[in-house]
């Protein structure tokens, strides 16, 4: 009898699962797609010789995450790799605003824009050295994060408690404004925010964007060599060491639940998987509760509330195989293994209120990532492996650009909007278009049939807005993995502490099922003592 189904072979999924079979749990992962690894998955979809990363494409989180550390994943394979650069923000006049591991040369890099800024940086990372490790095991914990919560407190003191609370309100625009006199740090601020579905002016961006920027100074932005893919291989070879499964082509149709307890899924094919123990789905929270279980099976009120469930928004994800390197203007951009384009904070704010006004943006913020200084294997030598992704909305009201594009992402669409974002690369490269020698492209139709999670092209499992984070994650009173259902847990970045590969939410539902079975144990063997101890008052 297995004890745990896992349903998908996401990040989080397989992360739940290796903590379930180590802990001597017969587990089983069902994944619909033909490979394991969810949206961290690579392969050659260009031209032969090049290895693109599919969709996710760079982890710092993973690297500084202590659920993903605790599994010891160097042992079962993944070789980190890290550009000379963390992250570059370049702009048309020449000029980029640079992040290195290295403080005194990022810096140096800010105060080329005006002098002092770098020690604005120094300032404001001087409170990640402080607190980031505790705020971190705090963020990736289930809410209230009361052990973590009072490492931070203690690391910062009620002063520095406050000081803290009053970033976690600001907006990347008002951060960058209070730290920095020129346009360097606010741009790398406010680029790393904008990974999320969030705007230079939303309240809560700063946040995002000091810990981003703060990962990449401590731990970089590191690759797998050889692709993404190869992380997820290193998940599934240590599951199958400590004796879990892992198979393909299995899509889950039904979480079986009988007096209102989970006891397996049924499979496209008819075929029911049993589970004794737990059932955890790493899936978003609407397809749980509205494809996965029956009507009665789930509690009328979180479906209700679940209607108002906000996904982040679509995204448009083209990546290139290049005869050479990007011969980007400005000298930073070729080091940088990420880069943001967009010509400064009003042009971040321009192209995210598109989006808030459902249009299309003209002139799409991208977040890029190029190769060949970070990863030999992926590019022929002396060629180039790159790629961007842009957000729109998933259902246009208009196109903020001049080609009408409506949302249908048919062939003339796409073509048109790939042309929008090479003219973003091109501005500031001049000669990148005719380094191009094969194109792959991800519309938001695409990315869903994908992979069922990128619901719409969404790639964050819900927005990353502060209406749906915490104790509103997914709805409010559900911010944690447990479910009405009893041995059904939500293991995906619908549940807190969302999206990114982390490993958060697949540890908070293994450990919460863990918990569960304990208590249960405990409460059997007390239940029986009571028994006996009857019994032989009984019998005298």
């Amino acid at each position: 009898m297995t004890d745990a189904v896992v349903i998908g072979s996401g990040p989080n999924g397989l992360v739940a699962a290796n903590i379930l079979a180590e802990r001597g749990w017969k587990t089983l992962v069902l994944e619909e797609q033909p490979q394991p690894g969810g949206a961290v998955r690579s392969g050659e979809v260009t031209v032969p010789g090049y290895t693109h990363d599919l969709f996710s494409s760079f982890y710092p989180l993973a690297a500084a995450s202590p659920r993903l550390r605790a599994l010891e994943l160097e042992r079962w394979g993944p070789r980190w790799r890290r550009a000379p650069a963390v992250v570059a923000h370049p702009t048309r006049d020449g000029r980029c605003a640079n992040l290195y591991q290295d403080l005194d040369r990022t810096a140096e890099s800010l105060d080329s824009f005006h002098p002092g800024d770098g020690d604005g940086w120094r300032r404001l990372f001087g409170l990640w050295e402080r607190a980031g490790e505790a705020f971190i095991e705090a963020l990736l914990t289930p809410f209230p994060p009361v052990k973590g919560g009072a490492k931070l407190a203690r690391a910062l003191g009620p002063k520095g408690m406050l000081e803290f609370a009053r970033l976690g309100t600001l907006s990347a625009r008002r951060l960058g404004h209070e730290t920095f006199r020129g346009e360097g740090g606010a741009n790398l601020l406010a680029g790393n925010a904008l990974h999320a579905d969030l705007t230079p002016d939303s309240g809560g961006g700063g946040l995002f964007g000091w810990v981003l920027c703060s990962l990449g100074q401590t731990v970089g932005f590191p690759v797998p060599e050889g692709g993404a893919g190869e992380l997820t291989a290193a998940l599934v070879r240590r599951l199958e060491y400590h004796g879990g499964e892992v198979v393909c082509n299995a899509p889950v149709r039904r979480v079986v639940v009988r007096r209102g307890r989970a006891v397996g899924v049924r499979t496209a094919d008819g075929t029911e998987h049993p589970a004794s123990r737990a059932v955890l789905a790493d899936t978003g929270a609407p397809q749980l509760y509205f494809d996965l279980l029956e009507r009665e099976d789930a509690l009328q009120s979180v479906r209700a509330d679940l209607r108002n469930f906000q996904y982040d928004n679509s995204s448009v994800k083209v990546d290139w195989a290049l005869s050479e390197p990007i011969p980007w203007t400005a000298e930073g951009a070729r080091e940088a293994g990420t880069l943001h384009l967009a010509e400064g904070l009003d042009a971040m704010t321009q192209a995210t209120t598109d989006l808030e006004r459902r249009f299309v943006p003209a002139e799409p913020f991208l977040v890029m990532g190029q190769y060949a200084q970070t990863d030999v294997t992926r590019q022929p030598a002396g060629a180039e492996t790159a790629w961007a992704y842009t957000h729109v909305p998933h259902e246009p009201r208009g196109d903020a650009g001049a080609d009408g594009i409506t949302g249908s992402w048919d062939e003339r669409e796409t073509e048109a909007f790939v042309a929008r974002i090479e003219e973003q690369v091109q501005r500031l490269a001049p000669g990148f278009r005719d380094r191009i020698v094969g194109r792959h492209v991800f519309t938001p139709p695409l990315l869903e049939a994908a992979n069922a999670n990128l619901v719409g092209g969404a790639i964050n499992g819900g927005t990353a807005q502060m209406h749906q984070q915490l104790i509103f994650r997914p709805t409010p009173g559900l911010g944690r993995s447990e479910t009405p259902v009893r041995n059904l847990y939500l293991a995906s970045s619908s549940a807190h502490p969302g999206g990114g590969v982390h490993g958060g939410p697949g540890s908070n539902a293994a450990r919460a099922a863990l918990a569960r079975h304990r208590a249960s144990r405990v409460a059997i063997a007390v239940g029986a003592t009571g028994a006996a101890l009857a019994a032989r008052r009984l019998a005298r």
